[in-house]
Order: structure tokens, then sequence, then C-alpha cells
């Protein structure tokens, strides 16, 4: 197995390679491009959901309460269910005095293909589309929103950037084959069979530089993951995450809305290069980008993400920059922890399978090979000069890093959903790799609930010590927190856990065979319905309905017992 520290080194010598090369190469699809600039402001303060968004929210909330009340009617018909309606203020009323559907977000944590692979699993068993049922299908389609980071951002991103599909279809018809093939692979992407993919991305990285933006580690990152993530033979080039919006099923609100996540770094504001526990949480959307925390506290277009602004004013603007390969990049940059310009002894005739075997290269004294700023996924700053944005407003340029990492790491991208008060349940779809056995202990959840509080979020319920975890299993089986507080969201906990298949591999991993992919596909299917447990449906319903005001069925007392941790 080839290790993606490795890797990291073949990038960064990959990318100084094609910067060196003067050949001729085809046009590409990749770069962005100037665009004529639209009348309507693209930055905003963040004071509320976008109207972009709310009105996607309203037509996915009715479609998502009809699927969650056919699911549970399913499981047991004593649910009494109202939907609720989405008022002219953005904001959630009760219907018929039965209380309302709860809104529904599902988290896809990092972890590599690890990750991916077990949280596809978690949603072909929650997706009533599939031919194997499970008594949890259904729940897919009640989901008003999914985020995803890192590993999870590579799942998200392949069924987003596909229009939806099942996972089966995406695991018979792609990553069975992709993953085994990984362009990740050096002897792979170097063979004479993937010769036109090294071709066509370095026309790509050179393409981006032409256009005058500087490229990164993450212009190849990208790439090279699209291809095993994205249908057709250019790795989904010409695709963005503001083109989401324009397929069918998201046009038919047919599908949650997806959101994607990443951290700032403050190596230009402070020097500190490893983000903080308080760094700043950014998500991209088809509609925005942007942060809802303090000290950014704004959003932009997503579609002119690369655009020159100034005081909310654009200057020159940019379309195609929210690629999304670069943005799944990005929110998977573990390179950005390096901090530190990587040197290589001979950048334009680097020997690949020496570097990616010889770790020792990334400190070697030599020629350099990267500066330090094209580690990170390098954003133009749209928040330039914005009165809301003090910490990031004279800077250039944002860096953006993989939300797992850093002091106080948030593998779960919870985040958004503490600043969207009218969601009501978080499924966690935890997929760390905390223990020596690659599997999560509450560490990475724990740390989102030390920061919610330390930034004033009152949403997140609260998260007992690891300790706490580990001793009452929590890390093993389904939990429900804030089954008793009113004013948080109700977080239902899903760790990954070895059912049928060995699903603690390692991050570094980055070669599935076919029965790798489907073993780990499979386990994430149990993983979803704790196992084929009989009363797990019955219970996951109770806890989805606790707070609804609805009446709830005889069994719920029972379920809240074995699964509310407070």
């Amino acid at each position: 197995m080839v290790s993606l520290l490795g890797l990291v080194v073949y990038l960064f010598s990959y990318a100084a390679l094609i910067t060196a090369l003067p050949t001729q190469r085809a046009i590409s699809g990749y770069a962005p491009v100037a665009a004529t600039c639209p009348a309507t402001q693209l930055v905003r303060t963040a004071n509320g959901l976008s109207d972009a968004e709310s009105n996607y929210i309203h037509q996915r909330y009715q479609k998502a309460s009809q699927a969650l009340e056919s699911w549970l009617k399913s499981v047991d018909e004593t649910f009494e269910f109202g939907q609720g309606s989405w008022d002219s203020h953005g904001g959630w009323s009760d219907w018929a005095g039965q209380g309302k559907a709860p809104v529904l977000a599902l988290t896809s944590s990092g972890g590599g293909y690890r990750a991916m692979l077990a949280g596809a699993g978690v949603i072909k068993g929650f997706d009533s589309r599939e031919v194997d049922k499970t008594g949890v299908s259904g729940i897919y389609q009640a989901l008003t929103y999914h985020a995803g980071l890192s590993g999870g951002s590579w799942l998200l991103s392949s069924i987003a950037g596909n229009d939806f599909p099942t996972i089966g279809s995406l695991q018979a018809n792609l990553w069975d084959t992709t993953l085994q093939n990984s362009l990740l692979v050096p002897q792979i992407l170097l063979s004479p069979q993937a010769a036109s993919v090294y071709s066509a991305v370095e026309a790509d990285v050179q393409a981006k530089r032409s256009a005058g933006f500087e490229p990164s580690i993450i212009d190849p990152w990208g790439r090279l993951l699209s291809y095993a993530l994205l249908y057709g033979p250019d790795g989904g080039v010409v695709d963005t995450v503001s083109g989401i919006a324009s397929t069918s099923n998201f046009t038919s609100h047919n599908a949650p809305y997806p959101i994607i996540t990443a951290l700032g770094s403050n190596r230009l504001i402070d020097g500190t290069c490893i983000p903080q526990p308080n760094a700043t949480q950014y998500e991209f959307h088809p509609y925005e980008f942007g942060s809802w925390d303090a000290g950014v506290d704004a959003f932009v277009v997503t579609e002119y993400l690369g655009t020159s602004f100034s005081n909310g004013e654009a200057i020159t603007c940019v379309t195609h920059y929210d690629q999304l390969g670069y943005v799944l990049g990005t929110s998977s940059n573990v390179f950005g922890s390096i901090c530190s310009a990587v040197p290589a002894e001979n950048s334009t005739a680097v020997s690949a399978l020496t570097l990616v075997e010889d770790l020792a290269e990334i400190v070697a004294v030599g020629h350099p090979g990267i500066p330090e700023s094209e580690i990170f996924g390098l954003y133009p700053n749209p928040f330039h000069n914005y009165p809301s944005s003090a910490l990031v407003s004279a800077q250039p340029t944002l860096e953006l890093v993989d939300g797992g990492v850093g002091v106080a790491y948030q593998g779960n991208p919870i985040w958004p959903f503490l600043h969207r008060e009218d969601v009501d349940v978080i499924i966690v779809n935890d997929n760390a790799a905390d223990t020596q056995y690659n599997f999560p202990n509450g560490t990475e959840i724990l740390h989102t609930y030390q920061a919610a509080i330390a930034a004033g979020l009152t949403r997140m319920p609260v998260i007992p010590s690891v300790a706490t975890f580990v001793s009452e299993g929590l890390n093993q089986k389904p939990t429900f927190f804030g089954c008793n507080t009113n004013d948080t969201a109700t977080i239902v906990y899903i760790p990954n856990f070895n059912y049928t298949y060995p699903s603690g591999q390692p991050t570094a991993k980055i070669q599935y065979y076919k029965n790798e992919t489907d073993g780990m596909i499979a386990n994430g299917v149990e993983i979803a319905s704790y196992g084929g447990k009989a009363s797990w449906p019955l219970c996951l319903g109770c806890g989805i309905m606790k707070k609804s005001g609805g009446t709830l069925p005889n069994g719920c007392a029972a379920c809240f017992k074995e699964y509310c941790f407070n």
C-alpha cells in the first residue's frame, strides 16, 4: 500500500514538474474564466439563509416530510405526524396543532476512502430506491440537508456531482473500477494506460496558471480524485459546485441540500499555520460560499468564487473557480498540516516512485520545490475589505484545509447545522480513526461540542468525555444526544463498527479492490440498520420524533431508555 504521506511528496513534485514543462498542451476546461458581473449583490452579511437556499429548503421540506411520514407509518402506524410549513420569514410553523415534521440533516465524516465507503453504505441502507431494503430504507428520502467533510465530501460530491444516483449504481458502475485502478497510486498514474489522464491534469494545472491564478497542490490532488468520483472520461473537469443547482434531481427538489466544509488557516493573519480550536469553519454549497463565524460572518454567491472584490463590490468577475474537484480536494487537504515550504532535490527531473517510498525527502535539503502558500486550497478572498469580515478582510487570499486537521480537529461537519436553527435532528455518521484500529471513540464530536460552547453556540447537545464514550460503549452503537433538551438539536450518533467486514481501514489507504469496496459498503448498510436489530427502526423513529410534539408509540419509552445518553 502506498502511504498518503508519500503521495503528498509525489504531488508536490508533480505540481512543480507541471509548471516546468513548456510543451504544447490541449485546451483545458478546468481554468477559471472571465465573466460579466451581474447587477445583483454577490456578497452579503451572514444574517440568515440566502433567499436561494431558503426557497430550495421550502420545496425540499415538503417532499422530505412526506417521505418521513411514509417511513414512520411503515414502522408503526401510531406515530402522530404534522408536516408544518415554511413561513414568509424563513422559519418553520406548526401544522394542525400536532407539531411539525422535524427537519433532518445527515453528516458524513472525514477519513479518506474508509469514510467515503462506510458512509456510502449508510446511505445505501437509508435509501428506499435500493433493490435490497432495510428497516431504515426511506430515511435518505426524509433528509433536508447532507453535509460532507474530507472523505465525506468525496462521497457527497460523487452523489451530487452525478445527479444523486443510488449508491448501488455508483458502486457497480464507477467505484468498483476506479478505486481499484486508483490514480492516487503513482505506479498506476505513471503507467502507459494513464498517460492521457496525466497529460490532461498537466494541462489543467497549467491552464489555471495561464489564466492568472496560482495553482496549489490541491489542483492535481482534486483532479486525480475526481477521476474516481465523477462519471465521464475527463474526471468531471467542467463540473462546479454551483452547477449542482442545475441537475435534474436538484431542480425537482428530490435531493437533500449539499454542504461541503473546510477550515481556514490563520497563517497570513498571525503566523499560525495549524488550525486552532477556534479556526474559521467555511462551507461550500450550490448557492453560496462563506462562514457564519465571527471575523468572517459573510457569504458570496458560489458561482462567482475567484472574483476580485473590495468591500463587497465586484471588481473583475470570474466563474468556474468553484470547480467541484478543487472544492472536494480542499475539504480533504491534509497537506496543509505540513506548514512549511517543501524542497525537492530536483523538481524538474523527479523520480516519483523514489519520493513516494522515501518519506525523508520531505525534509531533505535541496532546491525548493513548492512554496508554503501552495500547500493550501487557495481562494481569492471575496471578503476583502468587507466590514463584517475583520479577521480576513486584509488578506487577498483565503487558505483552506481539511476540517479534520488541527489542534482540536472536528471530523464531523456538524457546524453548519448549529447555525441553521430549524434543523431539528442531525444524524452524525462518524467514520473517524481516533483509535489505533481506525475506529471512532468520540474525540471529534467532543471537539465540536467544546468549540460550540467556546463560540457561544447553544444548539449542540452535551457530549461526554472520551473516557465515558468508551466505557459506556457509545463508540460501538447508535446513541441519541439531546433527547431531553428542547433548546438543542437531537444528534443521532452512528459510528463505524465492523459488523460484517473489517471496516477500520487506514485513512492512508488509497486503493480498494472490488471485494474491499463491496465489503466496506455492505458493512455500512449494517451500520445504518444497527446490524439488522429488529427494534432499531422503531427506536430511530422515536429518536427523530421525540421533540416534534406529536404522540409517540408505546414502545418509544424503552427506546429512550436504551439509546438516550442523558
